[in-house]
Order: structure tokens, then sequence, then C-alpha cells
């Protein structure tokens, strides 16, 4: 969830430190800080809020020196202060830490009983002070730690500083990711890649339960042991360019309109367009004998495995769990031999999803994921890896990263039916065909942009908002109702259209607009009907529909948008399209902060 950063160089690092920072925004931005060694002392510098005021801060008071250690925040233990903000530091120790250290109560009891002063709310500060006493009583950096890691319950990435050992951090994971870059005479840790991307691009990926002592000149790594071991060095491939908005007023808008080019790219590594097939990447298992499928996702990414649901069972004809991945593990699910688990995330880091993973994994399963960092923790696990190939997404609600999911996905379903005989050669084709015909689609819907903008304020002033949708459909109402509800702030729900009148019908007035998601088809008629329910009851429409759909429907909705009339296997690629587009022009009526909402960050790395 947090974003930590380390330099031990032979050059000013605070710069770069902040840079980093800057790069794992997205992480958390509730504060910022960073420490530096100087002159034999800890230097720390520290801001409430986003990193600009850290920025502030250390224009107001520089911190010199050669070496340091910094952290952008999303708030867990402790309210988001300067106080309660990264590094905590002892008078021997700083740190800066990445999970939940999930004993810290009875740490924090046993400190104080010590006579130990801790001056924050956070659960992070028990650590500093745990190895600072280490310290005191004579052990050296690499005992004190030794000693304290196996003592700490929950997730971590740390980057710990001395004040009496110059030239060295040292570095530790357990459930948070963290990497170790390789510069000309400096050395680096960080939560991911991209944060490392200006100044190395030689990376080793630290395995669970891993810590490294990191110098100006090498990176001495143990596991989790304690025995010395080697973490392959490879090319990170992350860009070092700094991502940047170009003529778009917010990232996610930036995101929302480079899918038509996302999504090609990423349907372009699974489909050949020389004889309309899929071709997935080679893996060792055979996909026909797969019996069941158990998707495992969170937020967004579970959204997409909904609407995957559809495409297994349609065309594989394979039944399909789904499952949010927080709730997973704790309801013992039955996994039948033979199974096939699909995990999806963005950034392979997602704690709760990563749980899952490893719980099938213990359980017999076969794994597969899909994913935008091909380089993360679940990537690296993977019996089948599906790299998305949506490109860096800044923006907090995801949007590109989705129908990059939701191309794959297609894609995979559609590779399962023909591997099991269920889809024939000319079938395939078929499919392939639309889905190649899906970022055309996509810009059309984009050239509708407008009309929404338009349409925005007449969404902006309600505070419950409502969505429905039929079939795959429906999770699309879901995935509208929360990026209209991460991004501006209005309470949405998202339903399936037949159950409406099943109770959420009794929240209808004239002050709670309904928005339809109803392509034209076999389903239509029964969602006018649910829509005439709606609006006998006072309830304000906007229909989101094709040319036919629309003209079907008729008159009486508060606002229609129309979208390109396409094959039922692409609409939910296209209508994602308009969901996105009206969240974000209602943010922008209301001027929250899009690409930062309050209270979210994108890698969400505790449970």
């Amino acid at each position: 969830m947090c974003g930590i950063i380390g330099i031990v160089s032979s050059e000013p690092v605070a710069d770069r430190l902040v840079d980093g920072l800057r790069r794992m925004e997205y992480r958390g931005y509730d504060s910022a800080g960073v420490c530096t060694l100087d002159d034999g002392k800890l230097i720390r510098r520290r801001a409430e809020g986003k990193l600009n005021n850290l920025v502030a801060e250390l224009a107001a008071n520089p911190a010199p020196g050669d070496m340091g250690i910094a952290h952008t925040r999303w708030a867990t233990h402790g309210a988001p202060t300067a106080q309660n903000a990264h590094p905590h530091a002892t008078d021997r120790v700083a740190l800066v830490h990445n999970g939940i250290i999930e004993n810290f109560k009875e740490l924090r009891a046993e400190l104080q009983a010590d006579g130990r002063t801790l001056e924050s709310d956070t659960d992070s500060e028990v650590v500093v002070h745990l190895v600072s006493r280490e310290i005191e009583n004579g052990s050296s950096p690499r005992e004190a730690v030794a000693q304290v890691l196996p003592r700490l319950r929950g997730a971590f990435a740390l980057a710990i500083a001395f004040r009496d050992h110059p030239g060295m951090l040292i570095g530790a994971r357990r459930g948070s990711p963290l990497v170790v870059g390789y510069g000309d005479g400096e050395t680096y840790i960080g939560s991911d890649a991209l944060a490392l991307a200006p100044l190395t691009q030689q990376i080793s990926y630290l395995e669970e339960g891993d810590w490294v002592v990191v110098t100006r000149e090498a990176a001495e790594i143990h596991d989790a042991e304690d025995q010395p071991v080697e973490r392959e060095i490879q090319t990170s491939g992350a860009s070092a360019a700094a991502v940047e908005k170009g003529n778009y007023r917010h990232f996610m808008q930036k995101e929302i309109f480079e899918q038509p080019t996302v999504v090609a790219q990423t349907l372009g590594s699974y489909l050949r367009q020389s004889d309309n097939s899929v071709a997935l990447p080679q893996f060792d298992f055979d996909l026909s004998q797969i019996k069941r499928v158990t998707i495992v996702a969170c937020g967004t990414s579970f959204y997409a495995g909904m609407v995957a649901k559809y495409w297994f069972e349609q065309f594989a004809r394979v039944p399909v769990d789904i499952d949010v991945a927080s709730e997973f593990r704790y309801r013992e699910p039955v996994l039948e031999e033979g199974g096939l688990a699909l995990f999806i995330s963005q950034s392979g880091e997602t704690a709760d999803t990563l749980a899952a993973l490893r719980h099938c994994k213990e359980n017999g399963q076969t794994i597969a994921v899909i994913v935008n960092v091909p380089t993360s923790s679940m990537a690296r696990e993977a019996d089948l890896l599906l790299p998305t190939h949506a490109g860096p997404e800044i923006g907090v609600a995801s949007t590109k990263a989705f129908s990059c999911q939701l191309a794959v996905l297609a894609a995979l379903a559609a590779h399962m039916a023909v591997t099991k005989g269920l889809m024939s050669r000319e079938e395939e084709q078929e499919v392939v065909g639309h889905l190649l015909e899906a970022p055309a689609a996509l810009n059309a819907a984009l050239d509708h942009d407008d009309d929404i903008a338009s349409m925005a304020h007449l969404i902006a002033p309600a505070r419950d908002v409502l969505y429905l949708g039929r079939g795959p459909d429906y999770a699309l109402a879901l995935e509208g109702a929360l990026k209209l509800k991460e991004i501006s702030y209005i309470h949405a729900e998202g339903y399936a259209s037949g159950e409406m009148k099943h109770g959420p019908i009794a929240l209808i007035d004239d002050k709670v607009p309904v928005i339809v998601l109803a392509p034209s088809g076999p389903l239509f008629e029964k969602t006018v009907s649910n829509m005439e329910e709606v609006r006998a009851r006072g309830g304000q429409v906007v229909l989101i529909s094709d040319a036919d759909g629309l003209e079907q429907a008729g008159e009486g909705c508060l606002a229609t948008i129309e979208m390109p009339k396409v094959h039922p296997l692409i609409a939910p690629l296209v209508y994602t399209i308009p969901v996105q587009l009206l969240a974000y022009h209602v943010a922008c009526v209301k001027g929250t902060d899009v690409d930062q909402p309050r209270n979210l960050a994108k890698s969400v790395t505790v449970e």
C-alpha cells in the first residue's frame, strides 16, 4: 500500500528519494517523509498530506546526506498526520515500512513497560524501537534485524538506516514486495521497479522472508533462515521517463482515452490475425482437462472476473466460482482436484489476492494470473502468466487495466473452449474476428465524450445513484457504481436489472438517477420493463444503449448515451467507456480529486 525507497550513494540523495516517491504516490498520499544521514546525524523531514507538502518542507529545511530512506503513506494505524508520517526514528535508527504489524499492541506494551516512549499511533514505530533496543544492547545492525524480524507478525517491507553505520541500509520483506537495484557506486531498495527506473534497470526481486544488507558496492541477501542467498539480477524494463498527462486534464482521462490502443496491444499478444486464432503463452498443463475454474480478485478486477464467468461457462462449459479475495480463504472453499485458480490483479501485489493464490497452490490448484506487472509477486508464482499490456496506470481508479483484463479473459475463455473441443475452427475465427473489432468500437464509444460531459451536471447533484444491467452488464453496473463512488464520492450501487423489484425499488424517487446499461438484443425487452417500473415511480433514467435500443425504448429518459452496435462478446469492453466517462465528468463537475481520491491507494498490499 505505502511506497518506500532507500539509496546508498556518495552523492546527495534527497531529491532522488523524492522523485522515487513521486513515482509511487499511487500507493498512498496521506503523508510523506525522508530521513538522510549526514555528519553522524539522522536528519528527518516529514509532512502531512500529498508529496508537494514534503517538497515544500525540504525547500525550507533541506536534508543533506549521501544515503537515506523515504516513504509515501496510505494510513492504516493512526490518522494521516505529520506525527504518524514515516520515517519513524530513535536517535540511533530510522525506518520506513509498507504493510501491517499485526502483533504491534503486545510489542508496544512490552516497549512501554521497558520505559520507552513511542511518539506515534502507528504499528510501524514499534519496529524501529525493537531494532534500536537491540543496538543499544550491543548488537550489530545485522544481528539486531535478525533478532527482531522473527518477532513480527503480519506483512512488511522495511528499509532501515543506522546513525552509526553510514553507507549501509538494511531491507526486509515478508508479504509486501521489495526490490534491490544496482547502480554505479550506489545501491537502492524500493517497493517496485518503477520507483527505481530513473536510477537503474538492474534489479533483483527479494523473495518471501528475505532480508538484505545494502552498501554502495553490493547487496548481501539472506533468506528467511538467515542463510546467504543469490537472487537473479535482471533488467526491469520499467520506463525511466516520467509519466506525463500530455494535453489531458487528468491521468484518468488520459488512461480512458488510451484504451483502444492498449486493448489492441493486449489482444495482439493473444490473437493471431493471420488465421484468426487464439495463441496463449506456453504452459505445462493440459487446459482441456480443467474441471472447474475458481476466479479470485478484488475491486475492479473482481468485476472483470464476473464478466469472465459468463464467457467461461458459455464457451467452455466449465463451472466457475468467483470470490472476493478478502473472503476467499476464510470460507474454507472446496478446491477440487484438476481445478484452475485464476487470479486477476493490476499490480500483482494485492495482499488479499496473493494470500488466496498461495492457499490455492497449497491445495493443488493450477495457478493462472492476469496481471499488468509481469515481474510482480503473483506473476512469479504462476503456472500460466497472462500479462495485460495496459502500461503504467497512474490514476488510482482503474480504467485501462480493466478493459485489458477483459480482453485477456475473453481470449482465455475462447482458447479453453477450443481445447475442450467445444468451439469449432469456424467459431473460433468468428470470436477472434469480433475481438479484433474491439479497438475500433472503443474509439467509436469515445466519440461520445462531449455528450457525456454535457449531461454530467444532471448526475452531480444526486446523493444516490443506481446502476442496472443484465448478464455481463450486471458486472458493468457494479463497476460503474464503484467508479462513481471512488472519484465523485456519490453513493452508488449496482444491481441486476431483474432484482430492482426485490427491494432497491424502494429507493426510487425523482432525486435518484438510475443508469441503465442495455445493449439491444434478446434481453433488452426485459430491461425496458424494469426501466418502466422505475419511471412509473418518478425515477430519472439514463439509458446507455445502441441506436436500435434507444429507438425501441422510446422517449421519457432523463438522458441517453448512444453506443456503437457491437457483438455481445465485446459489448462489456465497449460499455466500459461510458461508465468511466460518466464517473469522470461527474467528478469534474463536483471538483473532486480525480486522480488521487480521498482514502484510496492503488496497490493494496495489506489485508
